[in-house]
């Protein structure tokens, strides 16, 4: 008896799956041969009505037929999932020959631009790349500089305090102060980083950026310096550019020097950027101080050096003919179109 209703549940069901139009009609057919209460499952219970000699025939007949629907199903599944697949081919297609819509090249920011030309230049001449903590110490960011509290030149710089003795570093300086710690002379560094001050109107920025690098060896000179800065300039605004050293002050440095370029838009002849004047002031830079190299724990009789500082916006802004340091920070796409 349960022998003939599996043959004719199997016929049935076999007849039922080729029929089925989709997979929610194929689906309502699996419940009902092996759900719950399908008709699959109700034989199988019966199975405890079945003699001990006939149990094996039964249940191996079982087995046939649930292996036999079970492929019979995932066939017409597979069917169905091929046939969606076309109809998405055919839908989805795409006009090779159908001029393409464009698209947008990007490009990077003016100001990571120079970073990359400097050190560029500077790793050409010898120079390793360094970085440093933008959150600093007063000691670094101030003492190890020469700069002791109460000092004047502190009064230069208008510095976020964190606490009493941490800060938003005002220079890449204070990183020097922690390489000359670590390094053992001869070395030549570069330090870009981030740097912070209270400061905000066209040309300054609360967040801006500088390079700063540094040289220590033997027998350094202001005429190693002067010959360093007059290729690097050459290097960054073209061979016809014209340099200029004018004496200066800084607590890190003695002597100490300011360095002026002829600019790079009129070529000295006077304009808007350089206000007439044809010449542009770019960096401070000379030669450590012995008190400097002696915090740091270098032989000032032996070794001496010199240190230089850029203000990145400044280069980017004159590099681009920017004139409001803000367009930087603003993230205006109309603007950043423009650096492409």
């Amino acid at each position: 008896m349960i022998k003939e209703e599996l043959i004719q549940l199997n016929e049935k069901f076999e007849n039922e799956i080729k029929g089925a139009q989709d997979a929610k009609q194929l689906n309502e057919i699996k419940v009902k041969i092996f759900g719950k209460m399908g008709a699959l499952t109700i034989l199988s219970k019966s199975m405890r009505d079945v003699s001990a000699e006939e149990r094996p025939t039964i249940g191996a007949l079982i087995n046939h037929v649930r292996n036999n629907l079970e492929e019979k199903i995932s066939q017409k599944e597979d069917a169905f999932k091929q046939e969606e697949l076309m109809k998405k081919l055919d839908n989805e297609k795409v006009d090779i020959t159908e001029p393409s819509k464009g698209f947008e090249v990007g490009a990077l920011h003016p100001i990571s631009r120079v970073i990359d030309k400097l050190t560029d230049i500077c790793v050409e001449m010898g120079f390793s790349v360094v970085e440093g903590p933008e959150v600093e110490t007063d000691y670094y960011n101030f003492e190890a500089m020469n700069i002791p509290k109460n000092h004047p030149s502190r009064d230069m710089q208008d510095t976020f305090f964190i606490t009493e003795n941490t800060l938003l570093r005002s220079q890449t300086s204070a990183v020097q102060a922690r390489e000359m710690e670590k390094r053992k002379p001869p070395f030549k560094i570069v330090c870009p980083g981030k740097t912070y001050r209270n400061e905000s109107d066209s040309t300054h920025s609360p967040i801006f950026h500088q390079l700063e690098g540094l040289v220590v060896d033997e027998k350094i000179s202001m005429a190693d310096l002067k010959a360093m800065l007059t290729t690097l300039m050459k290097r960054l605004y073209g061979d016809d550019t014209t340099i200029r050293f004018r004496p200066s002050f800084f607590p890190f440095t003695e002597p100490s020097i300011e360095v002026d370029v002829s600019c790079p838009n009129c070529h000295g002849k006077g304009c808007s950027t350089c206000k007439g004047t044809g010449m542009l002031e770019l960096l401070g830079a000379g030669i450590v101080n012995p008190k400097v190299l002696e915090m740091s724990g270098i032989d000032s009789k032996k070794y001496s050096g010199f240190a230089f500082g850029f203000g990145l916006d400044r280069v980017a802004m004159i590099l681009n003919g920017i004139t409001n340091i803000r367009n930087f920070y603003k993230n205006d796409v109309r603007f950043l179109k423009q650096m492409r």
